[in-house]
Order: structure tokens, then C-alpha cells, then sequence
């Protein structure tokens, strides 16, 4: 997510961070970098000015220029504009009226459909009845996965035969919504190629006979530059209170997110952050800013494993035995968390200086890492996951073989287990990047301060000739 533009602007950030003091000349060269960093990620160019001249007016009245410290306090200046420049402030929906109603916005192929079922997934967890409303009247494939979606999450849908206007679909959505005791609809609007004049008119008309508080415009993470002419072509027929961006899980610039809350005016509400019905994530500029610029993100990553319920596991599985006694059991606990928990590139950079090791760890994972390593602690018994003392040589090489590992491969987990023992002890808590990569997917930088664990060949040796 943001990858590219958070990329370019870290690397342009560092060469001016690391000095003690920059001149004008620095900081000239510097916002302009940026300025370029900003439009080769697809951020539109009136955006990109006016971001480079907020950080250049906080940086003249900082005394940036020949101060002491200006390299961190540079980053905090591009950290605030570029929340400002997303928002400033998260907003939340308003759905007072019951049943309130949400409508769906954006071009063939931007993701709404999708996005209503995961929309209605998230709100159900958080306390509501939602109902969908297939409401393109020429399109009956789209009603169809609208309908398929919905039963996969439990969520009704309702749908009306193909050529029956919007406004009475609308209209009669809200009458099954009251029937049947549901106090929210979902609309999936009408979506064309590009925009023209009958789509518009048929979401005026949709607005009317609705008249929803929030009508949300999604739109694809790849639009790019032209993001702020979509947006403003929308806002002009039925004014859009917020945004949702979808498919930031692909290889998208990330710029349509600035370009459209610092262009067009319009808040971004959601992300969607991968195919999961859970992968849609409320927007919070500071959070978001703090990402791109690889400050971490720990209150979204505690929202995560709140959600993935490893906090509640974590509460049953406190374990009665001394601190640092890490098992086989435990592991594959946080394995299987993880797993829940969505791609591991993500969340990986939620943790503040993390953010470079993203990568690797993900090509760990792809790898098939974890799968590895879930299917060697499957094929032990019950009492060695507990008791990972009891794995002697030859029940090593039994578990190698049941697992259809090599024996190097089960020496290696249970060299990790011992390690990860000796960290909980030194810090109280298990460190989730040394479950993948053998223990080598992170930098150097990171792993200073990991004591290997007692007892390596030389004091085997001395041990033998007491």
C-alpha cells in the first residue's frame, strides 16, 4: 500500500535527514525531488504544488534552514502536510436515520461491488443489519455477484428484474429494508466505462427517490492522475461525501488518495486493502501519512489483532508455566494468527522501522515458510509440541519424514523455538518477524541485541571434559 510513493519520498527524505543542519540550497533541492517523487506516483499536479508549498511555508517559519536537528523535524513537517493534505482528521459515517442508506459510486470495473460486500461485512461486525441493493437496471451479471457476494457473508441482497427504473428500485429497496427488519442498505449503482450523461442522470435520480446521507465514490487505486477529472466529474452530479479506494493490495502508485482529498475536497473513508471480505480499512490521514513515510502504524495493527481475535486466543493460552517457556503449541498459535491476519508485507510495515524489511519477509511467506513450518509441527506428537526437550535426533528424523521435510529443516524450527525462547525471556514478548525466513529475514539493524541461546559446541566441548 503507497509502496511507490512512500518509497520515493523516504529516499529523498534520507539524504537530507542525515544532516545536521541543510541550507537553502538543500531544502530547494530536496522539495524538489519530492515535488517529482509526488507526479511520478500519479498525484495530480495542482496537489503536488500545493503540498510542496505548505511544506515549504512550515519549513521557512520552523527555521528549518541552518537550524540544528533538520532533518527530523523535516520529517514532521512532511508528516503533517501530507495528513493535512489527506484530510487532516478521519470522519465517520453518518447513518442516524433507520434504515440509513449508503450509495455506491464509480466507474465499470473500479471495484463497488465488491467493496458493498466487504462495506457490509465490517459495518455488520459493528452492530448493524445491512442489506444490498442491486441497482443496475441493464446488467444482470452485476445483481448476480452482488447476490453470490452477499450470501457468503450472510448478508441479503435485494434485486429487482432487469429494466426496472433506479428510482423504483430504490424505492422498493427501502420498503424490503423496513419489511424485513434491516436498518441499513448498500446500493451498487449503475457503473460505465467512462462517465457520460445517462449514467449521471440515472444517479440523480437514484439520489432522489433514496436520498442517502453518504454516497461514496470508489474508485480504483490505479486510476492515477486522471483519479481528480473522475471525482470531480461525480461531485459535480451528485456530490460524493467521501471516498473509498480500492485495490491498494495491487502495485497502484498510491496518488489517487492525495490527488482526490487534496484536490477535489472529498475525505477518504475506507481502504481496500485485499480480496478478504475483512480487507476494506477505515482511513485515518495521520496513520496513513505516518505509513508512507515508514513511522509505523501500531493503532490500525492493534485494530487488526483485535479483529483477527489473537489478543482474545492470546488471554486463553496464557500459559501456566514460567515466563519464556515458549512450545511448539505456541508457535503454531501465532502462525495460524498470522495467517489471519492478512498479507504479512503489510503488516509488518505498521511497525514503526520495519517498514524495509516488508519485502523480504514477504517473499519468506510466498515461499511457502509457513507452511513449511505448520506441517513439521503437525507431524510431532501432542506431548513434543509441549515438551520440545523430548525431540531427540531419531524423533527428528521421524517428524522430517511425516512432515516430507529434511531433517535440516526441523533442526532449524527447533533451533528458532529455542531462540524465540531466550527473546521472551530477555523482553517478555515473542517478536512475530522471526517466525518466517529462519530467523533471517530482517536486517542486521534489526537483530542487535538477539542473544543466540546457551550451550553452542564450545561449551558442549567443556562440558564434556568436566
Amino acid at each position: 500500500m503507497f509502496g511507490a510513493l512512500g518509497s520515493r519520498l523516504r529516499a529523498t527524505l534520507g539524504k537530507i535527514s542525515g544532516r545536521g543542519r541543510i541550507s537553502a540550497a538543500d531544502l530547494d533541492a530536496g522539495l524538489a525531488e519530492l515535488r517529482t517523487a509526488l507526479l511520478e506516483s500519479d498525484v495530480a499536479l495542482s496537489v503536488a504544488d500545493a503540498l510542496i508549498a505548505r511544506i515549504r511555508d512550515e519549513a521557512t517559519r520552523g527555521e528549518i534552514v541552518d537550524g540544528l536537528g533538520a532533518g527530523e523535524r523535516l520529517l514532521g513537517i512532511v508528516h503533517g502536510a501530507l495528513t493535512a493534505t489527506l484530510g487532516g482528521s478521519g470522519r465517520e459515517l453518518d447513518l442516524r436515520e433507520r434504515p440509513a442508506s449508503i450509495l455506491l459510486l464509480g466507474l465499470q470495473g473500479a471495484g463497488k461491488t465488491t467493496t458493498a460486500a466487504k462495506l457490509a461485512a465490517r459495518l455488520e461486525r459493528e452492530g448493524r443489519r445491512p442489506m444490498l441493493v442491486a441497482a443496475d437496471p441493464r446488467r444482470p451479471a452485476a445483481a448476480e455477484q452482488l447476490a453470490l457476494l452477499g450470501a457468503a457473508i450472510g448478508v441479503p441482497a435485494h434485486r429487482e428484474p432487469i429494466g426496472t427504473p433506479v428510482a423504483e428500485i430504490g424505492r422498493r429497496a427501502l420498503e424490503a429494508a423496513k419489511r424485513l427488519g434491516r436498518d441499513l442498505l448498500i446500493i451498487d449503482s449503475s457503473g460505465r466505462t467512462t462517465l457520460d450523461a445517462e449514467l449521471l442522470q440515472e444517479l440523480v435520480e437514484l439520489r432522489d427517490a433514496v436520498r442517502p446521507r453518504e454516497r461514496l465514490l470508489v474508485l480504483d487505486a490505479a486510476t492515477g492522475q486522471q483519479a481528480l477529472a473522475v471525482a470531480e466529474g461525480f461531485r459535480a452530479a451528485v456530490d460524493p461525501t467521501g471516498l473509498i479506494l480500492a485495490k491498494l493490495d495491487s502495485d497502484a502508485r498510491g496518488g489517487a488518495a492525495l490527488s482526490i482529498a487534496g484536490g477535489a475536497g472529498i475525505p477518504v473513508v475506507y481502504l481496500g486493502t485485499g480480496e478478504r471480505p475483512d480487507a476494506l480499512e477505515r482511513f485515518h490521514p495521520d496513520r496513513i501519512a505516518g505509513r508512507i513515510l515508514e513511522m509505523g502504524d501500531l493503532a490500525t495493527l492493534a485494530e487488526i489483532v483485535a479483529s483477527a481475535g489473537a489478543q482474545g486466543s492470546q488471554e486463553q493460552k496464557a500459559p501456566a508455566r514460567p515466563s519464556g517457556e515458549l512450545t511448539f503449541d505456541d508457535l503454531l498459535e501465532q502462525l495460524r494468527q498470522m495467517a489471519s491476519m492478512g498479507p504479512i508485507g503489510n503488516i509488518v510495515k505498521m511497525i514503526p522501522g520495519l517498514g524495509g524489511a516488508a519485502a523480504q519477509i514477504e517473499e519468506s511467506v510466498a515461499g511457502g515458510e509457513l507452511r513449511r513450518a505448520e506441517a513439521i509441527i503437525l507431524s510431532m506428537t501432542a506431548r513434543e509440541r509441549r515438551e520440545p526437550a523430548l525431540l531427540t535426533l531419531a524423533r527428528r528424523r521421524r517428524v522430517a519424514a511425516g512432515s516430507g521435510r529434511s531433517i535440516e529443516e526441523v533442526n532449524r524450527l527447533v533451533k528458532r523455538l529455542e531462540e524465540m525462547r531466550v527473546l521472551v525471556r530477555r523482553t517478555g514478548g515473542i517478536d512475530p518477524a522471526r517466525l518466517v525466513g529462519g530467523g533471517g529475514a530482517l536486517p542486521s539493524k534489526h537483530a542487535r541485541g538477539r542473544t543466540p541461546p546457551k550451550g553452542g559446541r564450545k561449551a558442549k566441548k567443556r562440558g564434556g571434559r568436566r
